[in-house]
């Protein structure tokens, strides 16, 4: 299945909201594996606010990494090595090995450093692949407009 196409039948939320949250810092790859970057968005959300799975999955990891709270939820279906999204801060509400719908409240936000203000850093891999977590976001559907010439 083409990567566009898999997107598209994932049935995807934005994982605080609605409406969508703020973007308070974008995706900014690396220019190699170990260089500086920014591997993920971070979403405007203060403490305590739920943060929904964007799509059925299983969440394969929820625990404390460097100090923080991650959740890490693996999306079935989604190629080989299958997709895998990352939360941080956060609290987890479910724990590993746990089969989740879109829409299921799978952690809160947790107070952090993370962002200048309080955040929620959404990640998105395939394999040790950082890809940007945009491209799991609703969009609407493209259309053409009269350029005037």
């Amino acid at each position: 299945m083409h990567f566009t196409t898999l997107l598209l039948t994932l049935g995807l939320l934005w994982p605080v909201g609605p409406p969508p949250p703020e973007i308070l810092r974008g995706w900014q790859p690396p220019p190699g594996p170990y260089a500086a970057g920014h591997r993920g968005i971070d979403l405007a959300a203060p403490p305590g606010t739920p943060v929904l799975a964007p799509t059925a999955g299983t969440v394969t990891f929820a625990g404390q990494v460097g100090g923080h709270g991650v959740l890490t939820l693996t999306l079935p279906g989604s190629g080989t090595p299958p997709l895998r999204t990352t939360f941080t801060p956060v609290t987890p509400l479910v724990k590993p090995g746990t089969a989740v719908p879109a829409g299921t409240p799978v952690a809160e936000v947790a107070p952090g450093t993370h962002c200048p203000e309080t955040c929620l850093h959404w990640g998105l891999l395939r394999g040790d692949q950082y890809l940007n977590p945009l491209l799991l976001t609703p969009r609407a559907p493209s259309r053409l407009l009269p350029t005037g010439n």
